[in-house]
């Protein structure tokens, strides 16, 4: 899997985000309603009402990506009640959100095993 380098620049979305949105809903977000450039060298991370999803969109040289991950079974912990549109954190912090810390609290998720998926 890859992760984000430890200085990279993360923007949190603290709005839940319909995750039928693709990179142009998401970029349009992050303009319109963060008022940032979603070309900026940063990386802009979007998570649902259920808080078992998340996407990050980043700029890479000559287009955009988009990262997806869902969660099985717990929910990963984002900050919903706030002032803000968003919250500026650090690659390592990104990390250990998407490891299952609380980035406000600190505890993870349990790891799970599948012996299938079907």
């Amino acid at each position: 899997m890859l992760r984000p380098r430890q200085s990279a620049q993360v923007y949190l979305y603290m709005e839940p985000v319909d995750m039928r949105k693709s990179i142009d809903g998401l970029a349009a977000l992050v303009e319109q309603e963060m008022e940032l450039s979603p070309a900026l060298e940063a990386l802009f991370v979007f998570c649902n009402r259920g808080q078992d999803k998340i996407k990050v969109l980043y700029w890479e040289r000559n287009g955009f990506v988009v990262w997806y991950k869902r969660l099985e079974k717990q929910r990963f912990r984002w900050l919903r009640e706030d002032d803000f549109t968003y919250h500026k954190r650090s690659g390592r912090e990104l990390n250990q959100l998407l490891d299952g810390l609380n980035i406000w609290s600190q505890q993870p998720h349990q790891s799970i095993q599948f012996d299938s998926v079907t």
